[in-house]
């Protein structure tokens, strides 16, 4: 695999380069097999594509993309062929407008239930977004949803995700491997939501060039990220002082989506939540929405909605 760069004038460029709602850009990985992005310059305006693929798929790519900027300085149309009328393109053109995303295996994601159409839209209208609710509502799954959109509009540059690494009996300083191997398992999850939205090849390749990344949350620290998309999941597992400094790394055109679940927190003070006391000390600032999702919402196997009343009824006799 490599990665060669075009770099283009501006974005307008890019953007006829690419076609409306990218249908240049996705011919051009199917037919030739690779991945393209747009990226900026981490200095100054510029803006360049990345191509990304095995060394003589890249370079057919490249020369075309050469040949289509070459037409569009003519004044002709960048492909020579429209690629509107392809299958492929009526395939994407078929998805229905309530739709978020269509999965690499064809899947169309949509919002079941108000409170997952609730939970879209406030992620698409605001920057900061916290999602609270039981296991199987499709908290971080439509975050990841979501987040994708938004890269593939361009809205964003990458996808962050992260969470706390809860420690309960080993400490990771004494399990054996490197950093990947010590957290993959608390972070395996969000890997998951990923296979099934690009399936697995697209997703190491996104992963490998830092486009999506997935980090627990103490490596957060000290870092401000611009144009991301930042989902921060289990969130009930974090601290006060880590949830405010997860919160404070937002920046310019970022967003940020907090997930949990106040009813599974593995801290030995559960008091002291993070989320618990973000929704008490952020309620009150205009344009951070909370959507809460009950046992109503679950969209997992009908047993697991059952199964979460059972122990809510058994807790509350508890008490």
């Amino acid at each position: 695999m490599i990665t060669k760069k075009l770099h283009l004038h501006n974005n307008e460029e890019a953007l006829s380069l690419l076609g409306e709602q990218d249908i240049h850009l996705r011919k051009l990985e199917k037919d030739f097999g690779v991945e393209i992005f747009v990226r900026q310059e981490t200095e100054g305006t510029g803006v360049y594509l990345s191509v990304r693929g095995a060394a003589p798929r890249v370079e057919k790519t490249l020369r075309q993309l050469k040949a289509m900027r070459e037409r569009l300085q003519k004044g002709e149309t960048a492909m020579s062929e429209d690629p509107s009328k392809s299958s492929h393109f009526l395939e994407a053109a078929s998805i229905p407008k309530e739709a978020v995303y269509m999965t690499a295996y064809g899947k169309i994601i949509k919002p079941k239930g108000e409170h997952q159409k609730a939970y879209i839209e406030a992620i698409e209208n605001y920057d900061l977004v916290f999602g609270i609710g039981p296991a199987g509502t499709g908290k971080t799954f439509l975050a990841v949803t979501c987040a994708l959109k938004a890269l593939k509009s361009h809205q964003v540059n990458r996808i962050v995700l992260t969470r706390p690494v809860v420690e309960t009996g080993e400490k990771l300083g004494f399990l054996p491997g490197d950093l990947y191997e010590k957290v993959h398992p608390y972070l395996k999850p969000l890997y998951d939501a990923f296979y099934g939205m690009l399936g697995p090849d697209k997703f190491r390749m996104w992963r490998d060039d830092e486009i999506v990344e997935i980090i627990p949350l103490a490596y957060m620290r000290g870092r401000s990220l611009d144009t991301a998309f930042i989902i921060l999941d289990e969130a009930q597992n974090t601290t006060p002082e880590q949830m405010k400094m997860f919160l404070t790394r937002m920046g310019p055109g970022s967003k940020m989506v907090v997930t949990g679940d106040i009813t599974q927190i593995d801290l030995q003070n559960k008091k002291q939540s993070g989320l618990i006391l973000a929704k008490e000390i952020l309620k009150n600032i205009p344009g951070v929405p909370f959507i809460q999702f009950t046992e109503e919402d679950v969209v997992r196997h009908p047993l697991v909605k059952k199964i979460l009343l059972a122990y809510e009824s058994w807790e509350r006799k508890e008490e």
